[in-house]
């Protein structure tokens, strides 16, 4: 996030736009906690969060930038190594960072697995930022992820505003982990395999889907009409709640099997994610 020239093998483009700089600022502003920033470059998002009075960790990648950055700041903790790599605070903290475009995906799948962190304001490729924001409705991914975070598109930040410009334009996504979350952490991969099983699953709607999956239209209509979805919904119409009661719901049936074998949904063993 500098005026640097970015380097073409590590994916850099610098965030140069003062408006959107001061966004993150804020943004960073209304969290409580260490901030650890990815990829922070020459400094130009760090000086501006030193005023915050915070610890902050900046976790970059080019040593040349290392260096740089090391020589400017006055209050952060310069690392030099990957963040896939990188060991997050096991207390809580705040993360920022501009995500590489072509690792964005993995990236944030790091930062979503990874414990402790209540916020994150992440700068990613405008797309990906939709999608996990669900502009338009809820990717698979997004819905897996929900009953544990909350997920906020602020704004699109245009190619210009990058030097070297991308090829795209980027997204501000904040992510903020639910005090509460909506299913329980231990039921993680269970809850996301069937996320993927309705994303995926046969049907025309939720409720030919559900049929399909389960059966027991008593049950699915009753599900359907407590929690306000409309039979011919398509998953990525569904809200966090309404996931996390459809999830209360496949752990009490079981599962059709084709050859008419069954298993109960609510009896696989939790497995961490």
């Amino acid at each position: 996030m500098s005026r640097h020239s970015g380097r073409h093998e590590l994916g850099q483009n610098f965030l140069t736009d003062p408006s959107t700089i001061t966004r993150i600022v804020d943004h960073v502003a209304r969290t409580d906690g260490p901030i650890v920033e990815i990829g922070p470059g020459a400094g130009a998002v760090t000086l501006p969060l030193e005023t915050l009075g915070r610890p902050i960790t900046a976790v970059e990648l080019d040593a040349r930038l290392v260096a740089t950055l090391r020589r400017r700041v006055r209050r952060t903790r310069v690392v030099h190594a990957d963040f896939g790599g990188f060991a997050l605070p096991r207390t809580p903290h705040v993360i920022v960072g501009n995500l590489p475009f072509h690792r964005t995906t993995g990236m944030l799948r790091r930062v979503l697995a990874a414990d402790h962190w209540t916020d994150a304001v992440l700068l990613v490729q405008w797309e990906v930022a939709r999608r996990r924001a669900g502009v338009g409705g809820a990717t698979m991914m997004t819905a897996q992820w929900w009953p544990w975070f909350e997920f906020g598109l602020d704004r699109r930040v245009p190619a210009s505003a990058f030097t070297p410009s991308p090829d795209v334009d980027g997204g501000l996504l904040t992510i903020t982990r639910r005090p509460r979350p909506l299913v329980p952490v231990a039921r993680r991969r269970d809850y996301a395999d069937l996320v993927h099983a309705v994303f995926t699953g046969p049907g025309r709607g939720i409720e030919d889907i559900l049929m399909r999956r389960f059966g027991h239209r008593a049950a699915v209509d009753r599900w359907l009409a407590d929690n306000g979805v409309p039979p011919t919904a398509l998953p990525r119409a569904l809200t966090a709640r309404q996931w996390a009661a459809l999830h209360v719901l496949a752990e009490q049936l079981p599962v059709r099997r084709s050859g008419g074998g069954r298993r109960s949904a609510g009896r696989s063993r939790p497995r961490r994610r």
